[in-house]
């Protein structure tokens, strides 16, 4: 049993396809397939379930994954403390960020990384909480920015600032009339919400209240789209702060923003990579630059 070997059985494992794992391994298919035999040979136990559309792992082969995954894992993490010993700063990582974030904060914060650590390669995913965690823990995600709180014990979290929540009104709505707003204003209006699975809708409903979805009738994919909808005066929404100044293709005459009344309601921003990680310090580091740089309209926490 070899190293090279473990590699393969992980990445058959996740793309479930012998074609596609022996080209992400740059081998040819039969090579994949004659070592993954090799492997079964020697443990006596078949590590995957071949009969299916995709391959699957058996009961066995599932424990046996993920004690290869740490091997392969701690191997890699021998290999980057070899490679960047003398500066953790210079590696690339895959980051993956919430699209609701993405958009307003990257700009900010990739400038900020890129002028403090030049030799630091940042590969950005777009995706949504689920889907981050997920790949945080397969390997595919280095590191994820995502609305806190996380509660994986096998993952590390740093949180790096509090966004505030405002209230974005359709123009001449009775609520505009206010300069500032209380939660309990906005509890029987019409809330327009993200779809099922973003992090922000789930958020909103524990600001509103969970009653709030049995109201809905439409929802958006997207911050921009909810911001058309309000200009449209199908109702209203919540928009962290960092979403508020970004240039709209909604006529600002259309939404009218208004703040929630001290302390308003928001979620907390954090980074978050795996506890086991290759070079730690390069997230705290990366981490920290973030917290030393942070955009008007936020506070650190």
């Amino acid at each position: 049993m070899t190293l090279q070997e473990l590699r393969y059985l992980v990445a058959l494992a996740d793309h479930g396809h012998f074609g596609r794992a022996a080209e992400a391994c740059f081998i040819t298919q039969s090579t994949l397939s004659t070592q993954i035999k090799k492997l079964e040979d020697f443990l006596g136990v078949t590590l995957f379930d071949r009969s299916l559309k995709r391959v699957t792992p058996t009961p066995i082969g599932k424990e046996i994954l993920q004690a290869a995954r740490n091997i392969v894992e701690e191997a890699e993490r021998i290999r980057e403390l070899a490679k960047h010993a003398q500066n953790p700063m210079t590696r690339t990582l895959h980051l993956g960020v919430i699209p609701t974030l993405g958009p307003y904060y990257l700009p900010h914060a990739l400038t900020l990384a890129h002028k403090k650590h030049p030799g630091l390669r940042l590969l950005l995913r777009e995706e949504m909480t689920p889907q981050i965690l997920e790949h945080l823990v397969d390997g595919k995600l280095d590191a994820g920015l995502l609305a806190l709180p996380v509660g994986d014990e096998a993952l590390r979290v740093e949180p790096l600032f509090y966004e505030p929540f405002y209230a974005a009104l359709p123009a001449g709505h009775a609520l505009a009339k206010r300069a500032v707003l209380k939660v309990a204003d906005i509890m029987s209006e019409k809330l327009l919400l993200l779809d099922e699975g973003h992090c922000l809708r789930d958020q909103a409903l524990d600001v509103c209240g969970a009653g709030t979805a049995a109201r809905e009738e439409v929802r958006a994919t997207s911050l921009e789209t909810l911001r058309q909808m309000v200009g449209m005066g199908l109702g209203l929404t919540l928009l962290p702060a960092l979403a508020v100044d970004a240039a709209p293709r909604v006529s600002k005459k259309a939404v009218e923003i208004r703040p929630f009344k001290s302390p308003p309601p928001g979620r907390t921003i954090g980074l978050v990579w795996r506890r086991r990680a290759p070079f730690p310090e390069t997230f705290e580091r990366l981490a920290a630059t973030l917290k030393a740089g942070l955009p008007a309209g936020v506070e650190a926490v």
